[in-house]
């Protein structure tokens, strides 16, 4: 069990800690200290549903379904674009106008809706926790839910790392400058992604 334990943890962290699209709006979110507490609830709790789906045996269906990867992979290639194509608009503008004001804020509701879609209409976070943790924690049986459940643990401790962490480098972004370089490589790691998923369906 303590072997399913530590093995769940460590997989599972060394993927979410990859550099992603995910993990850049976190934070950038957490730089800004924007609804952090809800987004990095979001994070956690759909790693830990996706988790669970393939332990439960959700990515033998995942495989099973030829057109589901293509369909994600084109429709995540142009959230990513588009997503990348606004930092790089907001950079354009200076630092200065980046730099969250007092009452200035994006509203909460806007937030969770892309917080969701850099989520669930990510084909990696399929791959990562579906039908990769999925598939190993089967390996050890009868123990797969330990190594599920350090796999969601190591979510949380990551994404609350990352977006509650981020407040620590505040006297770094509170020069203007700072923001215009987050936002340019935000758009360029949107882009490359992307550019990675069409290449992967050409």
């Amino acid at each position: 069990m303590l072997q399913a334990l530590l093995a769940g943890f460590a997989t599972s962290f060394g993927l979410i800690a990859a550099i992603g699209a995910q993990n850049a709006f976190v934070l950038r979110q957490g730089l800004r200290r924007e609804h952090v507490g809800p987004v990095v609830a979001i994070c956690a709790l759909s790693d830990a549903l996706l988790i669970a789906a393939g332990v439960g045996g959700f990515g033998a269906l995942v495989r099973a379904t030829p057109w589901l990867g293509p369909l994600m992979m084109w429709l995540g290639a142009v959230f990513l674009f588009y997503y990348g194509s606004l930092r790089f608009r907001a950079a354009l503008k200076g630092g200065a106008a980046l730099m969250p004001a007092e009452g200035q804020s994006v509203p909460l509701g806007k937030t969770i809706a892309t917080c969701l879609l850099f989520t669930w209409a990510n084909p990696h976070v399929y791959l990562d926790t579906v039908v990769l943790l999925g598939g190993l924690s089967a390996q050890y049986a009868p123990f797969q839910w330990v190594f599920g459940l350090a796999g969601a643990a190591a979510s949380v401790i990551f994404f609350s790392a990352l977006g509650f962490g981020a407040r620590l480098m505040a006297p770094l972004f509170a020069q203007p400058k700072a923001w215009v370089v987050l936002e340019g490589v935000v758009g360029c790691t949107m882009w490359l992604i992307a550019l990675s998923l069409v290449l992967r369906g050409l």
